[in-house]
C-alpha cells in the first residue's frame, strides 16, 4: 500500500506537476495523522504487511516523523519505506530512520545542475546530494536511487548516474517517463527505453547479469554489474508492461483508494473514517477496489483513456 501524504511540493518536476497555477487541496480534505493510523490498522488483517510513504513530497508534511512513528509501531508492518525527492532530507534522515522508516528511495534524474533545473524548474540538486549523504551515514535497509528516463533530456546523465551509484555502492533504478504529467505534454517518443539504457551502461561498464527476483511482483527487472560493483534495475511500464504481477494499491492523500497509477476510478476511505466506519466497513471497501482492478493499464491500446489527476495528485 502506497500511502500518499500530501500533494504539496517544493520542485516542479514537469513530468509530475505543473509549474504553476496549481490547485492544491485545503488542509482539512487531507487525512490527518490519526485516519492514516486507522486506515493502516484496519488493513492489516487482509495481508497487506508492505507501506510507502509518498507524496507530492512527504517531506513537506508536518510532523512526518510522528505519523512514522505510528505506522511503524501497529502490528503486523513488515515493511515501511518512503519516496521523496531528497531537497528536506539532509536535515530529517536521523529523525525519519528513529521513527522506524526502514527503506527510502531518493528521486535523482541527473547529476548536471542544468539538468536538474530543466526537469524540476528549481534548484536544489546540491540539497538533494547531501541529503543522500546524509542517508548513507544511518543504518537504513536500503537505499535506492530512482531516476525518470527521459529521451532528449537524460541521455547524457545515464554513465555519470551509473558511475555515482558504483561509487557509492547504491542501487540505482530508471524508470520510463509515463503520461502522468499535469500540463499532458506527454509523447511516447520521449520515452526512453530499459534496453537502450541497458546497452548504454554496459558500453561504458561491462555486462549486465541479471538478477533473480525474489518478488514477483516488484515492477523492476534487475541487473547487476559483471565486476560486482553496483546494482541496477528497470522499471518499464510503458514498453514491458508488468500489470500481470503488480499488486501494488493506492490511498491519495485525501482518502480516494486507486488499483491502479491509470485507474480512472477512486474509492472513497475519507468518508469512512469520518463517519464512524467500523475496521470491516474499511476492509470491504478495499476488496472493492481490488475487485475492480483492470487487467492492464492499456496506455498502448488506441482506447487508453488518461487518468485525470496527474502524478503528484496520485501518490506516487
Amino acid at each position: 500500500m502506497r500511502i500518499s501524504v500530501t500533494d504539496r511540493c517544493n520542485i516542479r518536476c514537469f513530468y509530475c506537476m505543473p509549474d504553476e497555477q496549481i490547485r492544491f487541496k485545503p488542509r482539512d480534505e487531507i487525512l490527518s495523522h490519526e485516519e492514516i493510523e486507522r486506515f493502516v490498522e484496519a488493513i492489516l488483517p487482509l495481508g497487506i504487511n508492505q507501506f510507502r510513504i509518498t507524496g507530492g513530497e512527504p517531506l513537506v508534511r508536518n510532523d512526518l516523523p510522528g505519523l512514522i512513528q505510528r505506522i511503524a509501531a501497529l502490528p503486523g508492518v513488515e515493511d515501511l519505506a518512503m519516496t521523496t525527492n531528497g531537497v528536506l532530507l539532509a536535515d530529517m534522515a536521523e529523525d525519519l530512520h528513529k521513527a522506524g522508516l526502514q527503506r527510502l528511495n531518493i528521486s535523482l534524474d541527473g547529476l548536471q545542475e542544468e539538468t536538474f533545473r530543466r526537469i524540476t524548474r528549481r534548484e536544489g540538486l546540491q540539497k538533494v546530494l547531501k541529503g543522500i549523504l546524509a542517508a548513507q551515514q544511518l543504518p537504513f535497509r536500503q537505499i535506492r536511487l530512482n531516476t525518470v528516463a527521459i529521451r532528449g533530456i537524460t541521455e547524457a546523465e545515464i554513465i555519470p548516474l551509473g558511475q555515482f551509484a558504483r561509487e557509492q555502492e547504491l542501487e540505482l533504478r530508471f524508470i520510463e517517463f509515463m503520461p502522468l504529467d499535469a500540463e499532458e505534454g506527454w509523447e511516447s517518443q520521449q520515452v526512453l527505453d530499459g534496453d537502450e539504457i541497458k546497452r548504454t551502461l554496459e558500453s561504458a561498464f561491462g555486462p549486465l547479469v541479471p538478477r533473480s527476483r525474489p518478488n514477483p511482483s516488484q515492477p523492476a527487472v534487475d541487473f547487476e554489474f559483471a565486476d560486482g560493483r553496483g546494482r541496477i534495475g528497470f522499471i518499464n511500464p510503458i514498453t514491458q508492461p508488468f500489470c500481470g504481477e503488480c499488486n501494488r494499491l493506492r490511498i491519495t492523500a485525501e482518502g480516494q483508494l486507486r488499483n491502479c497509477l491509470f485507474s480512472t476510478e477512486e474509492w472513497d476511505v475519507r468518508e469512512l473514517l469520518r463517519n464512524g466506519a467500523t475496521e470491516a466497513e474499511i476492509r470491504n471497501r478495499l476488496r472493492e477496489c481490488v475487485m475492480h482492478k483492470k487487467a492492464g493499464h492499456g496506455i498502448d491500446s488506441s482506447d487508453f483513456q488518461r487518468p485525470e489527476r496527474a502524478m503528484y495528485q496520485i501518490g506516487g
